[in-house]
């Protein structure tokens, strides 16, 4: 039966933290959420959820979007597979998103668009989107503890710990030689099946991150998270690449089919990362995930948001197999807690 949209719910959440979550690019003083819920003319529903971690006002913009301006072109929409409705819909808000400058926001909430329709069409044939995108899907997958700053990893990694984390990324680009004397200390600390990460959150310039490399030479790091901005030329990636020893990682702040196949032409990233909530839904990861791991690259989704869209990183790895980790965030998130 095709899938036809009849109605859009949308809720715009915010919750309060007791300890603000510092990155090197901003500080987020509570947790957001833009969550959705989709219905069609037989009553089967979906939820899916919309990024909107920074800066938190943009949650409310976003909001407006999908009731203003998409869901007209949502319910005009009819199809036999939820990959069509987003390649639809991408086509037809291409310029718009150039019209605005809003490209952004507009992959985002397409991204949460897709998330929901695929809910709803899973939910119609009793299955799950794991099962339906492939029939073995594994029932669980390995995660890692991630959003730990530096200055608080040997307490943080000490607590990731106990709830039975044995992988930890930590948060670096704040002050170079402090973080590289305390990646020194985490490094150190680490017991024989634990593995650490860093992410810089696009925090330097080619300097810098080849200082970086240097002064953390020898040290047993599993992945170098966006040292460089998303739009750094290739060519400085790609020299990152060769003098690092550290393999590095990107697809958070990249969107489109296009930028991720050209990345994986490149081969500078040993690890690829784009966020379901933030661009692509699943139908646009899920085609990355098979189009890196036929390179011989890792899948290995980035999302730092509530428990709609980590539900769903959580089916589109299980789908996806291979030896990617979940990324689950260590910092409190009422809004991912009550869904788990």
């Amino acid at each position: 039966m095709p899938i036809r949209i009849r109605s859009l719910t949308v809720g715009v959440y915010r919750a309060a933290i007791a300890r603000e979550v510092i990155t090197s690019f901003g500080t987020m003083r509570d947790r957001p959420a833009l969550f959705l819920r989709l219905e069609d003319a037989q009553g089967c529903f979906g939820f899916g959820e919309v990024w909107c971690n920074f800066p938190a006002c943009g949650a409310e913009h976003r909001a407006r979007l999908l009731i203003e301006d998409l869901a007209p072109l949502l319910f005009a929409q009819e199809a036999d597979s939820p990959g069509e409705i987003f390649d639809s819909l991408a086509q037809r808000v291409h310029v718009r998103a150039l019209q605005t400058g809003e490209a952004g926001p507009y992959a985002q909430t397409l991204a949460g668009l897709d998330m929901a329709v695929w809910d709803l069409h899973a939910r119609a044939q009793g299955s799950s989107v794991r099962a339906l995108l492939a029939g073995e899907a594994r029932a669980s997958v390995p995660a890692y503890a991630s959003g730990i700053h530096i200055r608080d990893a040997e307490a943080e990694i000490g607590r990731a710990r106990e709830r039975g984390c044995r992988a930890f990324k930590v948060k670096v680009g704040f002050d170079m030689e402090d973080d590289c004397r305390r990646l020194h200390e985490c490094a150190a600390s680490l017991g024989a099946q634990e593995r650490l990460f860093c992410d810089a959150n696009q925090a330097w310039r080619r300097a810098e991150a080849l200082d970086f490399c240097r002064r953390t030479r020898g040290l047993a790091i599993g992945w170098l998270e966006e040292p460089l901005a998303a739009d750094a030329p290739l060519t400085e990636w790609q020299e990152l690449a060769r003098q690092c020893e550290i393999a590095l990682a990107a697809g958070e702040n990249m969107a489109g089919e296009g930028a991720f196949g050209a990345a994986i032409a490149s081969r500078h990233l040993a690890y690829l990362q784009p966020d379901i909530a933030k661009w692509g839904g699943f139908t646009g990861c899920w085609r990355v995930a098979r189009a890196a791991q036929a390179a011989g690259l890792t899948y290995c989704p980035h999302f730092l948001g509530g428990g709609i869209g980590l539900i769903a990183s959580a089916n589109l790895l299980a789908a996806a197999g291979g030896d990617g980790l979940l990324e689950v965030d260590a910092n409190p998130n009422p809004l991912r807690d009550a869904f788990l």
